[in-house]
């Protein structure tokens, strides 16, 4: 038996909130999605993107509770590091949190770290 990845789901608490953060990023996902349950967005290489309301998730697992993402992260390259910088900008002028402020990393790359609104590590990186 062989299994391939083939989505990444982010469970959120305010599903309107972290689309509007990821469409920062570029994700094309309508506006009609901010009020669904679930959502899905297809992304380059057949990869999806999901999110899912805590209260979706307790629907089939009632005990379920958040225990934080340590761990884990989104990394989403730019083109350059200057895109890296205007991106990272964009986000924090939104009012999203700051993880890391963008630098030049020893292993030859712009880097950053954001944290979406349910406390998400997302890397934005771009090669130097």
């Amino acid at each position: 038996m062989t299994v391939a990845l083939n989505a990444i789901s982010i469970v959120v608490a305010d599903m309107g909130r972290s689309l509007a953060f990821y469409r920062l990023l570029g994700l094309d996902i309508p506006a009609s999605a901010d009020g669904e349950p679930h959502v899905e967005v297809a992304l380059p290489g057949g990869m999806r993107l999901l999110w899912d309301t805590e209260e979706t998730i307790r629907s089939f697992d009632p005990k379920w509770q958040r225990k934080g993402s340590d761990g884990m992260s989104l990394a989403f390259q730019a083109d350059s590091p200057a895109g890296v910088d205007k991106v990272y900008a964009e986000l924090i002028d939104a009012g999203y949190h700051s993880e890391m402020e963008p630098w030049d990393a020893f292993w030859g790359q712009r880097y950053a770290v954001v944290l979406d609104p349910d406390g998400n590590g997302v890397d934005l990186f771009a090669a130097l």
